[in-house]
């Protein structure tokens, strides 16, 4: 069906509501637009969809999550999961709450328990509440940091992480077998709740979630001493992040907690950013006001969702305040809770970091420092919640620290998704721990880079929206995979991967070998002295991404090879 035909269906079928045709009808002399709405589906991915929010078939609206729901409630009954039911969350975004409740109400249409909460909650705690539940999945109807105009939805399973192969496949396949919206199935949410299938998530489910995250405190008598003086200021960026980022913090012991009055209540639009990024400068604004107001020690960032964390911390010797990238943050807490836990003589023997093939190499510097086994996996937290099923059903190693450049981490195993209430739990532990020693967490991230290297990342975004954006974006990979370049910026190509055809090409003697990881649309170059670039298409949204990383002998000599870096791989592609 063309997207004419698929435009006028919508507009005429009674299946679809009168707003839904109301919006669509006042479109009909811009074909453009009903193009972009109608030339495909909403592309159920392998976390679920994402999309502009609006009427039509490539847009987020209740159509499009019923469709995705009915294709995932065909998968678990197909695996006859329907009797331990499904987890729902869901964030302040618009419609958000609508999306989680046609989300129960389709599973309980098809005889699945829906357990949902009664507000909004943070993704982790999804991850945590759907184990503790004993479900079968999870939902999260989030788009975590993107624009307002953006949903999304994204499905976990009973080990608490986002799909992964072959189930994210086999989902991916059952919602695509749907081709009438009206085969999806619905039911009347009091007669849902009369048959047990539509269940509220009690407060006690918040308990149990913190509980979790104090026992991974090492060191709670620092906490209780420094954070009484300790001054932190925190915004949740208009999501979900504030009331429990306060709560896990009041109750280690940080009495001076100042959260930003204008950001600190849930709101889709969010007003006082254009983008609710705790990885974009701008959104730290007023965050960073209130911080010189009040002299605080520490300036903390959670997204709409809390799972990502975004960090400041004053440098003691020009008292400026600071931004971490991911992978500073990411690095600091690793060598944190791996010193502390040397410490206290309770790192295993088996202990495991993991770290996705884009985040920085001083984290394997790091696991090295403390006999620690080094895991690479594909980009997505997804794979690292993985690897802690893997190591508990092969009892080979013992999870230790996981992350991701992106800003997210995970310390413990209560969740299997990154965790930015845990992450704002263990960066403020961090800081009064370091702050006894007379040093900033801008200080110790000094002396880390002393430590291990001077190791510097940056990530370069190419947004191609549209039908001709992603025949762009596909043609780009091609271009690249094809004609591997074999020197750049002066650095050698050592080697070069190409996840999508699951090689390794040896650019000294020609050979081949496998990446040893899921076949994935990822183009990796291995560059001389400790250089690397990574390419890769977002699976969410209309971007490609370049991953650069180097190593210097300064903090400004790596800057200055990262430049050099940067801009000789964008000259190859712009070319």
């Amino acid at each position: 069906m063309g997207y004419i035909e698929s435009y006028n269906l919508w507009c005429t079928d009674p299946y679809f509501d009168e707003a839904t045709k109301a919006e669509l009808l006042a479109i009909k002399d811009d074909d453009n637009e009903i193009k972009e709405r109608f030339y495909k589906d909403l592309e159920f991915g392998t976390g679920g969809l994402r999309g502009i929010l609006g009427a039509g078939s490539n847009r987020m609206n209740i159509y499009t999550v019923r469709k995705a729901t009915q294709g995932l409630a065909n998968f678990i009954i197909s695996q006859n999961g329907q009797d331990k039911g499904v987890a729902i969350a869901y964030d302040s975004r618009r419609r958000s709450t609508e999306f989680a409740n046609e989300a129960a109400l389709c599973l309980a249409a098809n005889g699945i328990k829906a357990y949902i909460f009664p507000s909004l909650r943070p993704t982790p705690e999804l991850s945590f509440a759907l184990r503790t539940l004993g479900c079968i999945a999870g939902i999260v109807v989030t788009a975590s940091h993107n624009p307002p105009e953006y949903n999304g939805y994204k499905v976990y399973w009973e080990d608490g992480a986002q799909i992964t192969a072959p189930k994210d496949k086999e989902i991916i396949t059952e919602v695509n077998k749907i081709t009438d919206y009206s085969t999806c199935k619905t039911m009347d949410k009091e007669r849902a709740s009369v048959l047990g299938l539509y269940n509220v998530i009690g407060f006690d489910m918040d308990d149990k979630y913190i509980q979790e995250l104090k026992k991974l405190v090492i060191n709670p008598d620092i906490c209780r001493e420094m954070g009484k003086d300790m001054k932190i200021v925190y915004t949740p960026l208009h999501g979900t992040g504030n009331i429990p980022a306060r709560r896990v913090l009041k109750e280690i012991g940080f009495e001076n907690v100042y959260v930003v009055p204008e950001q600190e209540k849930p709101d889709g639009e969010f007003p006082t950013v254009s983008y609710p990024n705790p990885e974009d400068p701008k959104a730290f604004a007023l965050a960073l006001a209130l911080a010189k107001k009040v002299d605080a020690d520490l300036v903390l960032a959670t997204d709409p969702d809390a799972d990502r964390l975004g960090v400041y911390a004053k440098d003691s010797a020009t008292g400026e305040y600071v931004s971490f990238t991911g992978n500073m943050s990411g690095c600091l807490v690793c060598e944190y809770e791996l010193s502390q836990k040397k410490a206290n003589a309770a790192l295993p023997a088996n202990g495991a970091v993991v770290e996705t093939i884009v985040t920085t190499d001083m984290c394997k510097a790091i696991a090295a420092e403390y006999n620690m086994k080094l895991i690479e996996v594909l980009t997505g937290f997804k794979f690292i919640g993985e690897q802690i099923k893997l190591f508990e059903q092969q009892n080979t190693y013992s999870y230790q620290f996981g992350f991701e450049e992106s800003y997210g981490l995970l310390i413990g195993t209560h969740a299997r998704d990154k965790d930015a209430i845990v992450a704002v739990m263990a960066l403020c532990e961090a800081a009064a721990y370091y702050k006894k020693q007379g040093l900033t967490l801008w200080d110790q991230m000094l002396k880390i880079y002393e430590k291990y290297g001077y190791y510097r990342e940056g990530l370069h975004t190419i947004t191609l929206k549209g039908m001709d954006g992603a025949e762009k974006i596909k043609a780009m990979m091609e271009s690249l995979r094809s004609n591997p370049v074999k020197e750049l910026a002066g650095y050698q190509v050592l080697k070069f991967r190409d996840y999508e055809k699951d090689t390794v090409l040896d650019m000294a003697d020609g050979t081949t070998s496998p990446t040893g990881l899921p076949k994935s649309n990822v183009l990796y170059y291995e560059f001389s002295d400790n250089a690397w670039c990574c390419v890769r298409p977002s699976g969410t949204e209309p971007k490609i991404k370049f991953y650069m990383g180097v190593k210097g002998t300064s903090f400004e000599d790596a800057g200055e090879k990262l430049k050099a870096l940067t801009d000789g791989f964008l000259g190859l592609v712009e070319e």
